[in-house]
């Protein structure tokens, strides 16, 4: 009984965090979301995002960039993911660290020295700024890709795919049938790790000279001229989102949760 008591209590700092820090802050948002500058209740912020076209415009070449890079970090991630999970190589530790080493270096000078590097393949950066945009976060986000990819894999029982060559199953069919489902869940983790952060992630284009808005850009923009009902709204629709965009991808948990592994 002592015991249930202090493990209970040891919770209350974490919650208090939670009230200060999140909650508060979400009721303070949502309360500025709907109302305007002279305080009337109301859903005008939100009827004005979604009739302006440049708004709307910011958010679907937010949803594209975000789409684009996703998709790029997955085809590059799922193989080194694959590889280096399936060899019987001895090293695996070491060779993962390195993957994902870049992550320890300052993000600032991880994006300036590829922004270096770019300048001298390209000459110009502003004439390639979407492309540049989508290297420079697949460049940033990719080991948040690569890891839940390559736990989830290392994961699978290997006698599954031996059971699979004993049924008739060659590589081909015992890849598509067996582990990528297997290895859903990593994928879709490794998704959300990068789709949503790389919507709002606004710094790297202004590193490397794209000046098109996204999310985080129109947000920041907001707030720096003290338009908190704007800037507010904004972030609840993205917040809004972001929670349909984790439901779906991480809906049927108990589903995708092979062997201990899920979704995270």
């Amino acid at each position: 009984m002592k015991g249930t008591f202090q493990r209970k209590y040891l919770g209350i700092p974490y919650a208090l965090y939670l009230l200060v820090f999140v909650v508060m802050p979400l009721i303070v948002i949502v309360k500025y979301a709907f109302t305007d500058a002279s305080g009337k209740p109301g859903i005008g912020n939100f009827i004005n995002f979604f009739t302006d076209p440049n708004t709307l415009g910011t958010l679907m070449y937010s949803l594209f960039l975000a789409f684009a890079t996703t998709m790029i970090c997955l085809l590059i991630a799922y193989p080194a993911a694959y590889c280096l999970a399936m060899s019987k190589i001895s090293s695996k530790g070491a060779i993962l660290m390195l993957m994902i080493m870049p992550m320890w270096i300052n993000f600032t000078l991880r994006i300036t020295a590829l922004k270096e590097l770019l300048t001298v393949i390209e000459g110009n950066l502003a004439l390639h700024p979407f492309a540049n945009s989508v290297i420079g976060m697949t460049y940033d986000f990719l080991p948040f890709m690569i890891l839940p990819i390559y736990n989830q894999i290392s994961r699978i029982d290997k006698s599954l795919l031996e059971a699979a060559s004993d049924l008739g199953a060659d590589q081909v069919q015992a890849f598509l049938r067996v582990l990528l489902p297997l290895s859903m869940p990593g994928v879709i983790s490794g998704i959300s790790m990068v789709f949503l952060p790389a919507m709002t992630n606004y710094v790297v284009l202004d590193m490397l000279y794209n000046s098109t808005y996204i999310m985080g850009s129109l947000i920041g923009s907001y707030f720096s001229a003290y338009d908190w009902h704007g800037g507010s709204t904004i972030s609840l629709i993205l917040l809004v989102i972001i929670c349909v965009f984790t439901l779906v991808v991480g809906g049927d948990d108990g589903e995708k949760t092979v062997r201990g592994g899920s979704v995270l």
